[in-house]
């Protein structure tokens, strides 16, 4: 009886280690890796790097500066390069005095020419252009100066800047090009050299490289994500943020400025009236000024002057022909 038991418990353990033998066999084919397919090796397909010409026509920028002025700084029919809607218009600061430092071979400055409006639904009498008519006209007109230029000029570089409602809409363009739907292609992204944002109406802090003392808030439409009446859409958070632009993206805002600093929102028709006034806030007025931003003594309008010419100065000089 004893040693049938033992024979038992010998013939167990066989089967046992015979068992821990072909789970190890198993596991190590599963882990060992598939044998190559028949031919030649086979590598992972890289995309080659876009075909330009070595040469642009003469008449071509080596940059073109863009910029989209703010809410009743601009008018649709303005003049791109001498506008005169609003002599006070904040991006005159930046986009002059490039004009004054180089040429326009260098750099030609277009200052995008749209009705730049925003009607409050709160007030029976305002006759002023909805906001989502003002920003879709700047955003088509923008876009054609970028895509004309673009098929022109293979070898121009981009600077895009705007302030308000235009630094919504120069976000908007840079977002879109960024994730490889907008008027640059996404095999020139490398062509935009920065994107540079005052007071961004859907302004997320952390999603680009935020400038100054920068507050922790975020763009109206962002706290009003969603909201749709008639003429207003805040459109919310950018899908995708800039994507391959994000370190080339600068933002600069205010703490208390509630165009690109809004609080959370309890009551939002009550705060589609405070938005649409905004732009007359002391906060949102100063960006020329130090008394609410300032970066080691630069205003805002400095600060985005020396970092756009910065960019020039260093920017390539295509052959021309």
């Amino acid at each position: 009886m004893r040693r049938h038991a033992r024979k038992l418990a010998w013939g167990v353990g066989l089967l046992a280690l015979v068992a821990l033998v072909l789970v190890i066999v198993l596991i190590i084919q599963f882990l060992r890796p598939s044998p190559p397919p028949p031919g030649p090796p086979t590598s992972p397909p890289t995309s080659a790097p876009p075909h330009r010409p070595n040469a642009q026509p003469a008449d071509c920028p080596d940059v073109l500066v863009l910029s989209i002025p703010g809410t009743w700084e601009s008018k649709s029919n303005d003049d791109p390069y001498h506008p005169t809607a609003n002599p006070k218009s904040l991006m005159l600061r930046v986009t002059s005095a490039l004009q004054e430092k180089f040429p326009r071979s260098r750099a030609e400055v277009y200052t995008v020419p749209y009705v730049a409006q925003f009607r409050n639904p709160t007030v029976l009498g305002d006759n002023q252009r909805d906001y989502d008519w003002s920003r879709h006209q700047g955003r088509r007109k923008a876009d054609a100066k970028l895509t004309a230029t673009h098929e022109h000029c293979p070898l121009t570089r981009y600077i895009l800047m705007g302030f308000s409602q235009g630094a919504v809409i120069t976000g908007d363009i840079a977002s879109d090009i960024g994730n490889g739907k907008g008027p640059i292609p996404a095999a020139d992204q490398d062509l935009v050299l920065g994107v540079g944002l005052i007071a961004d109406g859907r302004r997320v802090s952390g999603e680009q490289h935020d400038v100054g003392p920068s507050p922790q808030g975020q763009g109206a439409e962002v706290s009003l994500g969603g909201l749709r009446i008639p003429g207003i859409t805040m459109s919310g958070k950018r899908t995708g943020g800039f994507g391959t632009l994000t370190d080339r993206t600068y933002s600069i805002c205010a703490p208390g400025d509630l165009i690109c600093d809004a609080p959370q929102i309890t009551n939002p028709f009550d705060a589609v009236g405070k938005f649409a006034n905004a732009a007359n806030n002391p906060v949102h007025a100063m960006y020329a000024k130090k008394k609410y931003w300032s970066d080691d003594g630069a205003t805002a309008t400095q600060w985005m002057l020396r970092w756009a010419t910065a960019l020039i100065e260093q920017a390539p000089r295509p052959k021309h022909r």
